[in-house]
């Protein structure tokens, strides 16, 4: 996700449109695939980056380690330190 965001000329973007380039970049397993029992028509994988946000205060949840925040509801953007991480993996 992070990539996504950073590759957005403003360095937000939609959940939409994060959900749109996700498979681009990672290969999804079957078990990524499979549909979520509590969302109907939503694969797991889409379940859980929704479920992102309200896990924030998570450790290892990219908005609990500073890498993204909430622009506006369904919109995040890439922070400074989110940038720094992908730079650091040698990822940008």
């Amino acid at each position: 996700m992070l990539r996504i965001l950073a590759a957005q000329p403003n360095g937000a973007a939609t959940v939409r449109v994060i959900k749109r380039e996700l498979p681009n970049l990672v290969k999804l397993s079957a078990d990524d695939q499979a549909g979520s029992i509590t969302r109907l028509n939503e694969e797991l994988w889409e379940q859980q980056v929704r479920n992102l946000r309200s896990h924030k205060n998570t450790p290892g949840n990219p908005f609990a380690e500073g890498f993204m925040e909430l622009v506006v509801r369904g919109r995040w953007q890439i922070t400074d330190a989110g940038r720094l991480h992908l730079k650091n993996k040698g990822l940008i």
